[in-house]
């Protein structure tokens, strides 16, 4: 998945911070830039401690004790982990299933992999181990627990969107009125206008072929993920356990990243019908999907939701 963001005006400054295995950048239409940069800082440093709490790779991370449960096992996580996985389950009912964020068995047995590999017996496994299903929240006391499987929660698919979201809190508390923050590209949010734009401009591109433009966009008040396939079997059907072995891309805007985020790559999985009958129950969502075509045939774009041209 691509974006790129048109930045060509005045007063316009650009910080950029990596975290979460990615570059976060925000971009702050202000004149001052001494104000610009402390906003930008703080919201890096927002991120940074989510990022501590969110990875699944940090051994002392919310999301690794999880992973380290013994079964039936219970723990009491923080605030910001809790409410990432609560969405998590939310979003996981409304795509009956497409989105998922504790299938990190079944992801990692096809991860890295150019083809498809291991037994059926261990894939089997691994999904019986996925799901989740497994995981139980407990909202009163911010815990959550598992029963006689442990899956492998990843939030990998959300804790940017969920980061990016948390970092627009933070620059509107310090009074930012107009700024765009994304996370390596593939989520962002943007607010406010800036230089007599009602928004911001991104460009959405083909992932076969980066000069081809499918989609441009002006984002304002709207969070808009990416999810997209290349060289790597690293995303699976929840439903079915198997990976998505074809050149694919969505994106999704709505009102946050974090949703934005996550139901961008349920759509890598959903079937058309199922796409566009989950974003009709949505308000003021719109997703576009590009898919190449089998050979001989050309690649199809599908675009639904209010505010997208078709």
């Amino acid at each position: 998945m691509t974006d790129t963001i048109d930045t060509r005006k005045e007063n316009i400054h650009r910080f950029e911070h990596r975290a979460m295995a990615t570059i976060f950048e925000i971009l702050i239409a202000d004149e001052d830039l001494h104000f610009s940069h402390s906003a930008a800082f703080a919201a890096f440093q927002e991120i940074d401690r989510l990022e501590l709490e969110l990875s699944r790779y940090l051994p002392n991370s919310d999301i690794a004790r999880i992973n380290n449960l013994p079964p039936h096992g219970k723990i009491r996580v923080s605030f910001d982990a809790f409410q990432c996985l609560s969405l998590s389950l939310e979003y996981w009912k409304e795509t009956e299933g497409a989105f998922d964020v504790a299938i990190g068995r079944m992801v990692d047995g096809w991860k890295g992999r150019t083809s498809v590999a291991g037994s059926s017996g261990e894939r089997e496994r691994a999904k019986e181990q996925s799901g989740m299903h497994l995981l139980e929240l407990d909202e009163a006391s911010l815990s959550v627990g598992v029963g006689d499987f442990v899956p492998l929660v990843d939030l990998g698919a959300i804790g940017k969107g969920y980061a990016v979201d948390r970092g627009v809190e933070l620059l509107k508390e310090w009074g930012v009125s107009s700024a765009l923050v994304h996370g390596g590209m593939s989520s962002a949010f943007a607010f406010g206008d800036h230089a007599g734009e009602r928004g911001w401009s991104t460009t959405l591109s083909s992932p076969g072929e980066f000069t081809e433009v499918i989609q441009k966009v002006i984002l304002k008040d709207q969070g808009l993920g990416g999810s997209g396939t290349r060289k790597w079997l690293h995303i699976a059907d929840p439903r079915t356990g198997e990976p998505v072995d074809r050149l694919r891309a969505a994106w999704v805007c709505s009102d946050a990243a974090a949703k934005s985020d996550a139901i961008s790559t349920a759509c890598m999985v959903m079937t058309p019908t199922e796409i566009q009958r989950y974003i009709s129950s949505q308000e003021k969502m719109w997703a576009i999907v590009f898919e190449e075509g089998e050979e001989g045939k050309p690649a199809s774009v599908l675009r639904c939701g209010p505010g997208i041209s078709t």
